[in-house]
Order: structure tokens, then C-alpha cells, then sequence
């Protein structure tokens, strides 16, 4: 339920939020659930445009308490603006609380930064959206990432696509990844296939059965007996 808040009491938490320790700030933002939207926001846009990085996490993190039509604005600007990485995966996912419309934004984020962990963390969230077509664009780029978990990250989300509309090119991927020299990515392959009652599939898990690697012979008995 919100209730007012007095602006000594804003100035108050907004201090706290630019300054105080980790677990008082995660108070903070729990405080903050319960300010009208249109004063949380202000405040944490403010943070967020010139708090340090660790800070300008936390703003944007309540700013996915907030779904209005000014939080989605503001992240939408830091999601062209913002710089640091970790930040930016923050904005990801505060993003993705607001559903589809922000799913372009994800992948402008997507295809401008080629950080790992922010294109690991786009990877996983957009699969848990229904827009195969996106997820599908998103893994072929994460398949040619210079990034080793960034093109492992993109070979488990066409095993997601397995299951939905774009099975059949995600399938012939898979089939590409196969015989890569790099039994990691062997391995990887092994379990997104796993997921599939498709022939194609078996068959290539069935090779993998006979892998030069023990790990990879492994995941693939295991998605076989699943």
C-alpha cells in the first residue's frame, strides 16, 4: 500500500541509498516499494544518472518496483547511455519486468556490448520470453561470441528452442556444433539436444554416445535415458 512521503524522508533514503552499507540499501529499496511512484522515481532516476556504479544498480533495481510509463523511460535511457556492464545487466532485467515492449531494447543491449556477462544474462532472459525469433537471433551471434561461455550460453538457449517455432533451424545448428574440436562445446551440445524427441536429435545425441570425452559421453547417456 503506498503511503506519502515526507521530502526529508526521501532526502533521507536517497542519502542512504548513495552512501550506506550493501544490506541497508536492500532495506532501503524495500521502503521504497511502498512510496508513490512518481516520487521513487524521481529519486531513483536521479541516483542512477550520477551515482557511483554500485549505486546506480540499486536505482535501477527500484525502478523495476516501479512499472510506470516514467520508469520505463528513464531505463530505457540508461539502457543507451549507461556504460558499465554490470550495470547494464541490471537494466536488463529490470527491463524485462515490463515485458514485451522492452524486448528491442534487450537486443539493441545485446548487439551493441560484447561484455560476457551482460550477453550471458540477456541470453537468459529473454528465454524466458516466447519471442523465439529474438532468442534464435541472439544465440547465432552468441555462437560466433570470441567469448567460450558466451557461445555455450547461446548453444543451452537452442535447446530451449527446441521446443517452440524456430526448432528446426535451432536443430540444424546443433547439428553444426556437434563435431566442434572443443569438447566443452561438445559437451553443451549433448544437453541442449537432450530436450528433443525429434530423430534428428537422437541421432546426434547417439554420436555424441561415442565422443573422445568422457563428459560429453556422459551428458549424452544422460539426455538419451531422459
Amino acid at each position: 500500500m503506498e503511503q506519502e512521503f515526507s521530502g526529508e524522508y526521501l532526502a533521507a533514503l536517497e542519502q542512504e541509498l548513495r552512501s550506506g552499507p550493501v544490506n541497508r540499501c536492500k532495506e532501503v529499496l524495500d521502503i521504497l516499494r511502498h512510496c508513490p511512484s512518481e516520487q521513487a522515481v524521481a529519486l531513483f532516476s536521479r541516483i542512477a544518472q550520477d551515482g557511483e556504479f554500485l549505486r546506480r544498480r540499486f536505482a535501477v533495481m527500484g525502478l523495476a518496483n516501479h512499472q510506470t510509463e516514467e520508469s520505463f523511460r528513464v531505463l530505457s535511457q540508461l539502457a543507451r547511455r549507461e556504460r558499465d556492464s554490470n550495470v547494464l545487466a541490471e537494466v536488463a532485467n529490470s527491463l524485462f519486468e515490463f515485458g514485451h515492449p522492452a524486448l528491442p531494447l534487450l537486443r539493441e543491449i545485446f548487439e551493441r556490448d560484447s561484455h560476457w556477462l551482460l550477453r550471458q544474462s540477456i541470453i537468459a532472459i529473454v528465454m524466458e520470453s516466447d519471442r523465439d525469433d529474438i532468442l534464435l537471433d541472439m544465440a547465432q551471434k552468441a555462437l560466433q561470441d570470441p567469448e567460450q561461455s558466451v557461445v555455450e550460453t547461446g548453444i543451452l538457449a537452442l535447446g530451449h528452442l527446441l521446443r517452440g517455432t524456430e526448432a528446426s533451424t535451432a536443430l540444424m545448428l546443433l547439428s553444426n556444433v556437434v563435431n566442434h574440436e572443443d569438447w566443452r562445446i561438445r559437451w553443451r551440445a549433448a544437453t541442449a539436444l537432450a530436450v528433443s524427441a525429434n530423430p534428428v536429435a537422437k541421432a546426434l545425441l547417439a554420436e555424441l554416445r561415442q565422443d573422445t570425452h568422457h563428459r560429453v559421453v556422459a551428458a549424452a547417456l544422460e539426455g538419451s535415458m531422459d
